[in-house]
């Protein structure tokens, strides 16, 4: 889930685009304004089959502040133009600070929470009976009696089971379970829990700029036949900064990216063991961009190749 500070590069290509435009006026129109586009794409839950957008939202930091409605009110936007544009994937956590209550009053508001797959985290290692009262808070943060995913947040021990969460599972308070984390440091242990507990889904952090889950996870989340939600696609927007004002590539045109999101998340998006890509963001157009990147082509193995190399060429 990418954080701030706004990249000013991007901002200025969706102003070009007239993205800005859009979002002054009605943002959650975008169903409409990508009609003649298609829809966004979507992907098996290999668990289920259940499909799922292949673009969603985190709200790490950027759903979490108080007593600020002019910050409601932009995030109401974004929440409303992720439903209009076809997505369904929220990403949040108990460990968000304010972000599941800001979240929970804007789906309430907006009357959406049965057009959505909600997501959110406990703390892997609390005892039972707090892991317990965080999922019962997390509800009640949330409005909702149940979410879509449980996952346990950050594991860092190899011998983690889920044995707790498929508890929840059962109990019709969640309908698949998950574990995540975004520090390579974690992997070795998040690949041993993988290959053991077969969980719904894996949560990682993977971008052009950090490949490593290549390697151990994505292969380990495939063997174990888990989904995948990537966090950290923009390398909390340390790529915009690397892209800085260069355009595109002209092969990006491709495989139909026409920002730098796009270039960045269909390049996640073309590995076969991703679902989906869960970016964060606080403004309409910006939302409008990501999705985009979940519809048309997406770049194959080779073409895969050829951007990290373009990628690892830049000065």
């Amino acid at each position: 889930m990418d954080m701030k500070p706004v990249d000013l590069s991007r901002r200025t290509v969706i102003a070009a685009a007239g993205g800005a435009a859009l979002s002054s006026a009605l943002p959650w129109l975008a169903s409409a304004a990508h009609a003649a586009e298609g829809p966004v794409a979507t992907r098996p839950i290999p668990s289920s089959s259940e499909r799922l957008p292949i673009v969603g939202i985190g709200t790490a930091v950027i759903f979490d502040y108080q007593n600020d409605p002019a910050k409601q009110a932009a995030r109401r936007d974004v929440i409303r133009t992720l439903v209009a544009g076809g997505g369904r994937l929220i990403d949040t956590a108990a460990g968000y600070g304010s972000a599941e209550e800001r979240l929970g009053e804007i789906v309430a508001e907006l009357g959406v929470r049965d057009k959505l797959f909600l997501a959110t985290k406990f703390s892997f290692n609390l005892p039972r009976a707090e892991a317990e009262a965080s999922l019962r808070a997390s509800l009640r943060r949330l409005r909702t009696d149940r979410v879509e995913l449980m996952q346990a947040w950050n594991v860092t021990d190899a011998g983690y089971t889920l044995e707790l969460p498929r508890e929840w599972k059962k109990a019709g308070l969640c309908r698949y379970v998950g574990i995540t984390t975004s520090q390579v440091r974690s992997y070795d242990a998040m690949a041993k829990v993988l290959a053991r507990e077969k969980p719904d889904f894996l949560q990682v952090n993977y971008s052009l700029g950090a490949l490593e889950a290549e390697k151990t996870l994505l292969p380990a989340a495939r063997d174990a036949g888990a989904a995948v939600l990537v966090n950290l696609p923009f390398g909390r927007n340390s790529l915009f900064r690397r892209a800085g004002n260069r355009p595109l590539p002209d092969f990006a045109a491709e495989f139909g990216a026409r920002t730098w999101a796009q270039f960045f998340l269909k390049f996640i998006l073309g590995h076969p063991a991703v679902t989906a890509v869960i970016p964060g963001t606080d403004k309409p157009e910006y939302m409008l961009d990501n999705l985009d990147a979940g519809r048309g082509a997406l770049p194959d193995a080779a073409m895969r190749r050829r951007m990290v190399q373009y990628w690892e060429a830049l000065a």
